[in-house]
């Protein structure tokens, strides 16, 4: 018996260890893996990928990214080059989003992988391996939820509209909600008309802001006798009274919007927190009271890598790819650096 409740214990231990979406016991993703004849084709496909991974998760998910390179001690094992997109959640904290690797040949050297050549000479592969996980939940979470629950971008969003009577269903409402379904539908908007009569309105309200669903349009017998319906927007939770034949129209538009304000405003967060410093107490004071990206010099080594993240429990989470060269002084030696670097605490 102690040995089966060490066990258990052991078990418990572990899975409270995972972070839900982020570090489960289950590990979920999408993985591919490619073989090229020179190191140029090699090199374009890794860059190809990070630019898929990051238009993905900014068109879609409307979190903004920064495309960089990982540092050598970052770096994937085993890989010349490490591609990764980083994104910054609510709190503050970093999340790598997605990577993609350039292996050159060292894969392809230590399991001999080789292809023959036009002319006939048998050659090492350049290899690539890329992916994303089901981490990109917990950046789709994280980045966008509020106290209320999900909130959710239009374009990834199971359902875009939820339509609800008030105070409950009738044949009146249902005819119109019926319509407003087959109108939305007709532009490719997903819509739920949620006409259980045993929940009241205010429960149901809740149960989908909960769920994050974009838009609800509720409807009930004073607003019919006006000939509107009642307008809510998830990302602002701002109200209006909309006429009934523009409904589909109107719809159409407010999610294009709400798409665009779930990324702007994640992005200006993005862009306010990231922060220039050139000294290390100024390092710490942003690091703890502010959070976010800090942008500062670094020496190159991997020996300052490594203390300044023993210290503060920040890392270098990418060199960004449109870095521009600037010389300066590390922020923790004060050796010479020829570029800033992003750190920050991450998931």
């Amino acid at each position: 018996m102690p040995l089966l409740i060490n066990q258990w214990a052991n078990v418990v231990r572990w899975e409270m260890r995972t972070r839900l979406f982020l570090r489960t016991a289950e590990f979920l993703w999408q993985e591919g893996h490619t073989a090229h004849a020179t190191k140029e084709e090699a090199i374009a496909e890794t860059e190809q990928m990070i630019d898929v991974y990051a238009t993905f998760v900014e068109e879609f998910m409307a979190v903004p990214v920064i495309k960089g390179l990982k540092t050598p001690n970052e770096r994937f094992a085993g890989a010349d080059e490490t591609y990764t997109i980083e994104a910054l959640m609510q709190d503050g904290k970093a999340l790598q989003s997605g990577t993609s690797h350039f292996l050159g040949q060292n894969f392809a050297k230590a399991f001999d992988v080789k292809f023959l050549d036009e002319n006939n000479k048998s050659q090492y592969v350049w290899a690539t391996s890329w992916g994303v996980s089901t981490r990109l939940m917990g950046a789709l979470i994280m980045a966008h939820s509020d106290d209320e629950g999900l909130v959710l971008p239009p374009k990834l969003a199971p359902n875009q509209v939820v339509i609800i009577p008030i105070p409950k269903p009738n044949e009146e409402i249902d005819e119109v909600a019926n319509r407003l379904m087959e109108a939305l539908r007709a532009k490719g908007i997903t819509v739920k008309y949620d006409n259980d009569p045993k929940r009241r309105p205010g429960f149901k309200f809740a149960e989908h802001e909960m769920h994050g669903v974009p838009v609800r349009l509720g409807i009930g017998k004073r607003d019919l006798e006006k000939g509107v319906v009642e307008v809510a927007r998830r990302d602002t939770k701002e109200k209006s009274s909309q006429p009934l034949e523009t409904i589909p129209d109107y719809v159409e538009n407010l999610l294009v919007e709400i798409q665009e304000n779930l990324y702007n405003k994640a992005k200006a967060y993005q862009q306010s927190h990231i922060t220039e410093v050139d000294n290390f107490d100024d390092f710490k004071s942003v690091l703890d009271e502010k959070g976010g990206f800090i942008s500062a010099h670094w020496d190159g080594t991997t020996e300052t890598e490594l203390k300044i993240k023993e210290l503060t429990k920040a890392t270098i989470r990418c060199i960004p790819l449109n870095n521009k060269k600037e010389a300066g002084k590390c922020v923790f030696t004060g050796k010479d650096s020829e570029q800033r670097v992003l750190f920050a605490k991450a998931y």
